[in-house]
Order: C-alpha cells, then structure tokens, then sequence
C-alpha cells in the first residue's frame, strides 16, 4: 500500500464528504497509524497537490489541506465506483457485445493502452483481438477507447448464438479463479473485524476502502447467470457495505474529533 494510495482513501472517506480542508499533522497522524513514515506521507501531500487534487492553505505557520475543484470530481467519481459496487446488480438481458480489434506485436505501449482501457470497462479477451461483455450498452464505450487510440474495429451486438457454451466463454475471458482468490483474502482480512475503539474504527475503516476500492477494477462484474454457483463476490460485497455501515459514524466522529483538537491546538 503505497503512501500516495492510502493518502487518496483517506482523502476520499473524510476530506470529501466533511467538505472542509484536513491539517498537515492530521493527515500525518492517521498515515502513520495505517504504518506510513512522516517523510512518506509529506511527499504524497506535495506530490497529490503537484497533480491538482490539493491546495494548501496556511494558518500562522501551520498548513491545511483543501480539494481542489478537479480533485473533488475525481474522488466523487471513484466514491460513485466504490461505493455502489457490488449493489449495482441489475437484470440481464441475454445479450453480447463482441468487439473485434488488433495491434501489431511491435507496438506494445498501445496493446497494453488498449488491454487497459477495455479490461476496466469489463471486456474480457478469450482469443487474441476478441473482446466481449455481456453488458451490451458498453458498445459505446469501447467504441470511444478504440477510436481514442486510433485503431480499427468491428463490432457485434445480440444474444449468444449457441454454438459452444458460455460458461466456458466466461472461463477462457476472464481470470475468475485469481479473482475468487482475491475475494477470498478479503473476507480473511476484514469478516469478524471488531476494532475496540475509535481511532481503530477509523484505521479499519481505511484499510476497508483501501481493499474494495480496487475490485472495481478487477471484477468484470459479469450477470449472476454466468457466475459460478454461491459466487464469493456476492459474499465479499456483503462483508463490504455492512462493515462500511457500521463504522460509518464512529470513524467520522474520530476524524471530527482529531480535526477539532488541531483547531483547538492553534
């Protein structure tokens, strides 16, 4: 867990939805109790605010932090993603978008461009230049990754035809074995977790985000129907909001708390 990484959740679970600025020290404190250095962490404040996601205000001789108008767009767009994943589930319709589309071996900087793009918008490959998702209405989004890169491609659009299976569609498109691993280290990690007081909720908290907030990116978020029975994610998702909801409050509080004392420090 970089310091940068980390440095993002926090900002994106207390900074965004409190709409206010978070001190130097705050922000160094809590790094430190998720195991981030000082030095760490005061380089991933300048170098967050380098890329215009913050803006420092100074206090006398002390520094807060602020969201930048781009920074606040970018951690609600990801807040959206992490939030709602895994409660997005909706009826599917029985129908494919195949994509077709290739890059030549030597331009490997655009094929890893093009993997990329198309595997965070849910495309699974399962032979070389045939991308497919069985969310038909993300034609139009691979149309804009392929057009952005300047490739040509052909697309598809129906229900299965029925020649061979899709359950073994699935398995050759996606990697759902090294996912179900994946899920299954998070309910390891997180299931039965009881923090004994604030400052731990809050800490669990983060370390909660910091996991989930990654398996947007790496779950196709396929239709139940193409899942294997008793699908784990279904299991990790659950493990997900309902600890969220229960540390909500007491992590604020904690932030709240840790705000107010470096106010009342000055």
């Amino acid at each position: 867990m970089s310091a940068r990484s980390l440095l993002l959740t926090v900002l994106g679970e207390y900074v965004l939805p409190q709409d206010g600025p978070a001190w130097t020290s705050t922000l160094l404190h809590v790094l430190g109790g998720l195991g981030v250095e000082a030095k760490s962490a005061r380089q991933a404040l300048s170098r967050t605010a380098a890329d215009g996601w913050l803006a420092a205000e100074r206090s006398g001789r002390r520094v807060r932090w602020a969201l930048t108008p781009r920074g606040r767009e970018l951690l609600s767009e990801g807040a959206q993603r992490i939030y709602a994943f895994g409660r997005d589930g909706q009826a599917w319709d029985g129908r494919w978008v195949v994509l077709v589309t290739s890059v030549p071996e030597s331009r490997r900087e655009l094929r890893h461009q093009l993997r990329t793009r198309l595997t965070w918008a849910g495309f699974g490959s399962p032979a070389p230049g045939v991308w497919v998702s069985p969310h038909a209405s993300r034609e139009a989004e691979a149309k804009q990754v392929v057009e952005s890169l300047g490739l040509e491609a052909y697309s598809f659009n129906g229900p299965y035809a029925g020649i061979g299976s899709e359950r073994t569609l699935v398995e050759q498109a996606w990697h759902l074995g090294e996912l179900s691993g994946h899920y299954q280290d998070f309910i390891q990690s997180f299931a039965g977790m009881r923090p004994p007081s604030g400052e731990a909720v809050m800490l669990a908290q983060i370390r909660l985000v910091h996991a989930w907030r990654h398996f947007p990116m790496l779950d196709p978020r396929l239709p139940l129907e193409l899942l294997p029975p008793d699908w784990i994610g279904v299991r990790a998702a659950n493990v997900f909001h309902d600890l969220h909801e229960s540390w909500h409050i007491p992590a604020q509080t904690q932030w709240t708390t840790l705000y107010d004392s470096e106010i009342r420090r000055r």
